[in-house]
Formats: C-alpha cells, sequence, structure tokens
C-alpha cells in the first residue's frame, strides 16, 4: 500500500484528497478510488487531462503512480493562451500608438 494524493481546483474551491492505494495503481484508478468525482461531477475521468505534480501525462490508464505522488486533474482553458496573448499585445500596441500621436502635438 502507498499513499498518493488527487487534486482538482475550480476558481473558487479547490480539492486533495489523500488516499491509500496498491501498488501498481495507475493514475486513473486513483481519480476513480478517489471519489472525486462524485464531488465534482464534471469532471469526465475516461477524457478530462491529467498531470502529476504539474506535468501532463499522455495515458493515466497506464501511467502507474509511486508513493507520495500527486494526481492533478486539469480544467478545459477558458481562453487560448496564444490567442489572449496577441490580443494583450495588440492592446498594448494601440495604446502606444496612441500615445505616440498624442504626444506629436
Amino acid at each position: 500500500m502507498m499513499k498518493v494524493e488527487v487534486a482538482f481546483a475550480l476558481p473558487e474551491e479547490q480539492r486533495i484528497i489523500s488516499l491509500q492505494v496498491e501498488d501498481g495503481c495507475t493514475a486513473y484508478e486513483a481519480v476513480i478510488n478517489s471519489g472525486i468525482v462524485e464531488l465534482f461531477p464534471q469532471i469526465d475521468p475516461e477524457n478530462t487531462p491529467m498531470g502529476i505534480f504539474g506535468k501532463a501525462i499522455r495515458d493515466p490508464k497506464s501511467t502507474v503512480l509511486k508513493e507520495g505522488q500527486r494526481v492533478e486533474i486539469y480544467r478545459p482553458l477558458i481562453a487560448d493562451p496564444k490567442e489572449a496573448r496577441a490580443k494583450r499585445a495588440a492592446k498594448m500596441k494601440a495604446q502606444k500608438e496612441a500615445e505616440q500621436a498624442g504626444n506629436k502635438d
């Protein structure tokens, strides 16, 4: 037996569940055994991305956990990071151009 954790966070709430699992337990099995899906029904363990300590894992069903590891269940991104960065850059450019236009008077 070994101790692992399963974590999920929403903007207003987060939960980290510690549990004892058998040696050879996979990330997927830990999520199922933790009962976190009952607490957060929006989690789909078949399709929701997961990671261990911030590093994404490709296949939770074949990723065997080690003592003390924490499985993190990721929420979908609300905005595409590249798109958000491009919008911020365009906004900064527009502000800079407006300031330069205002300084010419």
